[in-house]
């Protein structure tokens, strides 16, 4: 019979909660759920930000790489046939040959190149139409100088070249800088 007179003590200790308490508690804790949602919220928001500016810095990069490299090879003239390197020279566009192949000739497909922006897009025309390059643009300016370091307009005494490049679709642009200067053609 002591079993019986413990179970039934048991069970008169045994309380449940309240329907006050138990409210309290949902509060509580849909309180809590709706702090840590906003601070995960304000976490990606975050990572989103700092991934596209990381995103639109090695893609400026890369641009900037490519175009100095083929802004330095502007007038290679292996034959000696007079090839003038750069063509077009305008604020945000740029058009200039070299002879590749080495035959005296340049190719209108292949061996003469314009860089120019169209829109927020960075493009790549080798004759072939416009490439992008890189998307997210915000600015893309070309400053010429000549061989005494002025500013130029004139494609012919053109001998190195300022380009700046403003890029990220949101936050604040990545804007770099650089200048190249033509290794051929030089007087």
């Amino acid at each position: 019979m002591a079993p019986c007179a413990a179970l039934r003590r048991a069970a008169r200790d045994r309380t449940g909660f309240s329907l006050v308490e138990l409210l309290v508690v949902v509060a509580v804790l849909g309180l809590t759920m709706a702090g840590i949602l906003g601070l995960l919220r304000v976490s990606l928001e975050s990572y989103g930000l700092g991934a596209s500016r990381v995103e639109a810095q090695q893609s400026a990069r890369v641009a900037l790489e490519r175009m100095v490299k083929e802004l330095r090879e502007a007038g290679y003239d292996p034959t000696g046939a007079g090839v003038v390197p750069i063509v077009e020279a305008g604020p945000t566009h740029v058009a200039f040959q070299r002879d590749l192949d080495g035959d005296g000739l340049v190719d209108a497909t292949r061996e003469r190149v314009t860089f120019l922006l169209r829109g927020t897009v960075l493009r790549r025309d080798a004759g072939a139409g416009a490439q992008p390059i890189i998307n997210g643009v915000r600015s893309f300016a070309l400053t010429y100088f000549d061989h005494e370091g002025r500013p130029t307009t004139d494609p012919a005494s053109v001998r190195s070249i300022q380009i700046q490049l403003a890029t990220g679709l949101a936050g604040p642009a990545i804007l770099m800088q650089t200048q190249v200067s033509m290794r051929n053609g030089l007087l």
